[in-house]
């Protein structure tokens, strides 16, 4: 729920804990009896919430567990790949997995390699941090054509995800291409569409991506949003960043900039949503002029709702997007204008749709979760077992991540997060709350092994991610490249195992 308003149960729910002796405020670090605490995720979410526990416990034992065998999360599979500074964090992160009171565990699955009744019963904290690995959907017709894709799935591609190597999208069978939202991540994948190739050779970009994008015959963006440019989702920063791309033509149609006293509210009352619209109506002043030469094309698309996916001739390869103009309406509640439908309608043509409407974390058994809200229900950090008045919290299990607060922030929002939660996980151990009954002293990292060994699970450690990490460095100085990516899965268990 991250560090806004809480909402009436949860706020029910402290002034019930602090009789019970909680306190809402950080607690002095514990030097106590050896706690065994067990991260599932090892995205940034994950990482800061063993650092904040390393630090603020002195016997604390973290482990680590991915499904993946590689660690770091969206900052390997989720970070454009001409983003470099951003990825300097796994420096930070390598340092934390060094630290002898943790271990990483990747290829470990939780639901099949181990459960979390197991985990609850091995640790005396669990955290999860598994962030969001699945989608949100329009629900229109024809969104199963081919050659539509989510967002996630593309950059998951790009950037050389082992579950999304084989994605192949098609890049060479049409000009066009639709991208359908204006978020950070629709403006990564516009970008990445549209930027000279020869600037993403020397990133650590996929090289079946490379040679994809390479050979791609796309020359039209379209970044489809359903309200104005004064709701666009995404920040200056990014913005700034496509605007300035080399040979790209941008086209926003002038009638969109039009603002009414309702956009100017709220653009007073946010100066990142003001520093956007200046950028794009800058953007559409400089680029006047009706592009004569062989630059690509970014078109802006503003008050456009998909309605329906048509297919090409094949009948099965999308065609064109059907889309609904909108008009902004205040939603009459929170005074938050919102997109309706008009009833008039115009198609896009296209041969690529990627939307990026959004990611989607999934439960997993034994876990309560608001499937609504895609997160789970919980108190700062700490998981409840239900959003109902009466819920209770669920002693030894928090969260943390965009499974917490839903799929929002960059990289540095989940610094804050954890610290939120391992407050709450330090409060609990200083209150006696975590302490398991004297015949049934956990074992931690003990008995994971065990599990892992009974169920067969060839587990990777972190000295064997540092084999994966030192080859694909070895061979992206061969292209004057960061890293060449190992992209399979079994490559990547091949090179972990060597050695």
């Amino acid at each position: 729920m991250g560090r806004g308003v809480l909402p009436p149960h949860a706020r029910r729910l402290m002034l019930l804990l602090r009789p019970m002796g909680f306190s809402t405020s950080a607690p002095v670090a514990s030097t106590r009896e050896p706690l065994h605490v067990c991260v599932v995720g090892s995205g940034p979410a994950g990482f800061y919430t063993a650092e904040k526990m390393l630090k603020g416990h002195e016997g604390a034992q973290v482990d680590i567990i991915d499904r993946l065998p590689t660690p770091f999360g969206l900052v390997r599979s989720g970070v454009a790949p001409d983003h470099p500074e951003t990825k300097i964090v796994v420096n930070q992160f390598s340092r934390v997995a060094a630290n002898a009171r943790c271990s990483f565990f990747g290829n470990v699955t939780l639901g099949s390699d181990v459960s979390l009744s197991e985990l609850r019963k091995t640790y005396d904290v669990v955290v999860l941090a598994y962030g969001a690995e699945s989608d949100r959907s329009f629900g229109i017709p024809g969104e199963g054509l081919r050659g539509i894709h989510s967002a996630r799935e593309f950059v998951w591609w790009y950037n050389g995800h082992p579950d999304m190597c084989n994605l192949a999208p098609d890049l060479k069978n049409t000009d066009s291409a639709v991208v359908l939202g204006q978020g950070n991540v629709a403006l990564d994948v516009a970008r990445i569409l549209l930027r000279c190739t020869t600037e993403l050779a020397s990133t650590d970009i996929a090289g079946y991506a490379l040679d994809a994008l390479h050979s791609s015959t796309i020359r039209k963006v379209f970044l489809v949003g359903r309200r104005g440019p004064a709701q666009a989702a995404c920040t200056a920063k990014e913005l700034r960043e496509i605007l300035g791309l080399k040979n790209v033509h941008v086209c926003i149609k002038e009638a969109d900039l039009v603002t009414s006293p309702a956009d100017k509210e709220e653009m007073r009352n946010s100066r990142i949503k003001r520093r956007v619209y200046e950028l794009l109506s800058k953007a559409a002043t400089v680029h006047q002029e009706k592009s004569n030469d062989d630059r690509k094309e970014l078109h802006f698309v503003f008050f456009r709702k998909p309605t329906r996916f048509l297919p090409s001739e094949d009948g099965t390869t999308v065609g064109a997007v059907e889309l609904e103009k909108t008009l902004l309406k205040d939603d009459g509640v929170t005074g938050k204008q919102v997109a309706v439908g008009t009833g008039e309608f115009e198609d896009l043509k296209c041969g690529l749709v990627l939307k990026s409407i959004g990611y989607k974390s999934l439960p997993i058994e034994g876990l309560p979760f608001d499937k609504y809200r895609g997160v789970v229900p919980n108190l700062r950090g700490r998981i409840l077992s239900n959003e109902s008045e009466t819920a209770t919290v669920e002693p030894g299990l928090y969260v943390v991540g965009w499974l917490k607060r839903g799929p929002t922030g960059i990289v540095a929002t989940n610094l804050h997060c954890a610290e939120e939660t391992v407050a709450s996980i330090l409060e609990d151990e200083k209150k006696g709350v975590l302490v398991a009954s004297s015949d049934s002293k956990r074992q931690g990292r003990k008995g994971l092994l065990e599990i892992l060994e009974q169920k067969n699970t060839r587990y990777v450690p972190f000295h064997d991610w540092e084999k994966i990490d030192s080859k694909e460095k070895t061979s992206g100085q061969l292209k004057n490249k960061p890293r060449e990516k190992i992209t399979a899965w079994d490559e990547l268990l091949k090179v972990a195992k060597e050695g």
